[in-house]
């Protein structure tokens, strides 16, 4: 009997704001923009596609092809996603200490 195997899907282990904070830290990390694209993607999933959608006012379809890690999303596309996930996009030097910011979001 052969072995059944399925995709592995990083969002059914995503649990908690400190493992989705995380999850897009490591990624911002690599310098690869498709992986952050497709770590962001990863954490809207695991939030709720559907209540990402209505409040970037994006379609679903929209968000999973723009993050999917395979696509070119707009910047203005990671923008709203961030800030509906309760982040902002910063810049640091690249040499600079890495800064530990609050996980909770601002009232």
């Amino acid at each position: 009997m052969p072995l059944k195997t399925r995709p592995y899907d990083s969002a059914e282990y995503l649990e908690t704001e400190e493992d989705f904070a995380d999850y897009l830290a490591l990624a911002a990390e690599s310098g690869d923009p498709q992986e952050l694209a497709h770590a962001l993607g990863v954490v809207a999933r695991a939030r709720g596609i559907s209540d990402v959608a209505r409040q970037t006012g994006l379609s679903r379809q929209a968000i999973y092809k723009a993050l999917s890690g395979e696509g070119n999303p707009e910047f203005a596309t990671i923008m709203k996603v961030a800030d509906v996930l309760g982040y902002r996009v910063a810049f640091v030097g690249k040499n600079a200490d890495p800064v530990e910011l609050p996980l909770s979001k601002a009232s």
